[in-house]
């Protein structure tokens, strides 16, 4: 193997977080579009406006989806398996809503019938809302712990309840995954359009980011004063193979800071979040279309990574017994393993950047009404 086995946990730790930044960045923004059609679009005109500045991209956005899916599978089975055992409710309510998504784009269009394309419109709507929600408060159960543990035979057993996911601070996590991508699809639709409808998102998107800094900060304070956090006190090697309960873990308030001490470098990642959120909505308001989407996307990528780096090496700490907590340590599936998927990943990902980007830049340039009525047949 070119790596050692410690490196290519790291390693894959990095390539997830890519993936999860990617599918982020690319599928928040077509999330963020759908939040908004039945309030940007005022008639039938202005919303086929909206569907289609997303609409030639997002299958090929949701590759980051199931590249990311697919590599949890592949490097942390014991995570594919917990989550899907524990969040089975969530996870099924997130497939559902995001099956509107292409029977929406496709159906809506087919008759024109004003009730038809507004139950459409709405069920767009859901497919945009609904799994940013159920993300965000994943991810603020994740900080907390969730509750599981794994008995004498290894067999895991998840004690909690699709209810129980609907605490105060998965709720707030969940706000934040709402507003950041509104904020992102509202810059995304502000630049792609013009007249009224980017007027809207103008406004749309300086809403969303204000949500979004209040959002963050108010979680950052939570999580630093107001969390129990859960640090590793011992555990075998890390270049070996070792179950989970091998290790001992510890839970304390602040804990989740001790990253950010231990590597300093790492507090870029909570100010981007805020800084890039902050200037999106100061460069909405000087109407500067493009710099406020990158700015939106500097912000997005950033409260992710903030997160990642509170927790690594954690993946999915056990708030019932801490040590049965999975990691980046004791999660990942075999030293061959990660070394195959390693140059699957190392050649394909560049592949899907080239061809995302192609596909891009044959796309440029703004959506308009004009524009839909030329291309009747061929427009959503």
């Amino acid at each position: 193997m070119i790596f050692d086995y410690d490196t290519l946990k790291v390693i894959w730790w990095g390539f997830v977080g890519l993936l999860l930044i990617g599918f982020a960045l690319t599928n928040g923004f077509d999330f963020g579009v759908g939040m908004w059609l039945p309030f940007l679009g005022k008639d039938d005109m202005e919303r086929r406006v909206i569907i289609n500045v997303i609409g030639p991209t997002w299958e090929g956005n949701q590759t980051w989806f199931i590249a990311a899916g697919g590599a949890m599978f592949a490097a942390w089975p014991l995570v594919y398996a917990a989550a899907f055992s524990g969040f089975y409710v969530a996870l099924m309510l997130l497939l559902f809503a995001l099956f509107f998504r292409p029977v929406g784009f496709d159906y809506r269009s087919k008759l024109a019938d004003t009730r038809w394309r507004n139950a459409w419109d709405w069920g767009l709507f859901t497919g945009g809302f609904v799994p940013p929600l159920i993300f965000g408060i994943a991810f603020g159960n994740l900080l907390q712990g969730v509750p599981f543990h794994y008995d004498d035979t290894m067999r895991m057993e998840y004690t909690g309840s699709f209810l129980g996911l609907f605490n105060p601070f998965g709720l707030l996590a969940g706000v934040l995954g709402v507003s950041m991508l509104a904020m992102h699809g509202a810059t995304y639709l502000y630049q792609k359009t013009d007249d009224v409808i980017a007027a809207r998102a103008r406004k749309a998107a300086m809403a969303a980011g204000a949500v979004t800094v209040a959002a963050f900060a108010l979680a950052g304070v939570w999580v630093a004063i107001g969390m129990d956090g859960y640090r590793i006190v011992s555990m075998p090697p890390v270049d070996s193979a070792f179950m989970p309960t091998a290790k001992v873990v510890e839970r304390g308030v602040g804990a989740w800071m001790d990253n950010y001490t231990r590597w300093p470098l790492t507090i870029a990642f909570p100010v981007g979040g805020l800084l890039g959120a902050a200037l999106a909505v100061a460069l909405c308001a000087a109407r500067r279309s493009l710099p406020a989407f990158l700015a939106s996307g500097v912000s997005v990528a950033s409260i992710l990574l903030t997160a990642g780096a509170a927790m690594f090496p954690f993946i999915m700490p056990s708030s019932l017994s801490p040590g049965s907590g999975l990691t980046a340590w004791d999660a990942v599936a075999s030293h061959k393993s990660l070394g195959v998927m390693f140059w699957v990943l190392a050649i394909m990902l560049p592949i899907v950047v080239l061809y995302t980007s192609w596909v891009y830049s044959i796309m440029r340039g703004k959506v308009t009404a004009a524009h839909i009525r030329e291309n009747e047949h061929e427009s959503y």
